[in-house]
């Protein structure tokens, strides 16, 4: 087990209502195992995660990535322009 720190961004921040938390997480845990760990904690999310961007150490991430210990993860909405 290991702390991470957990960013929310936007509309992220909003439906999570917080702007940050630490959560102790498994060894090897992936993206996706992480995306359900929130979704359970904080079911507002749910409806957002499927598209949200997520980094790791400001390095963007994939949903198969492992998650290293004291990692700072960033969950941005996802974003359109012309």
């Amino acid at each position: 087990m290991h702390k991470v720190k957990i960013m929310f961004f936007a509309t992220l921040r909003t439906r999570a209502e917080r702007r940050s938390m630490e959560l102790e997480i498994e060894n090897n845990l992936t993206v996706a195992g992480l995306k359900e760990i929130l979704i359970a904690q904080i079911p507002a999310l749910e409806a957002s995660l499927p598209s949200t961007l997520i980094s790791i150490n400001r390095e963007f991430a994939f949903d198969e990535e492992l998650i290293p210990e004291g990692a700072e993860i960033a969950l941005f909405p996802p974003v359109s322009g012309g």
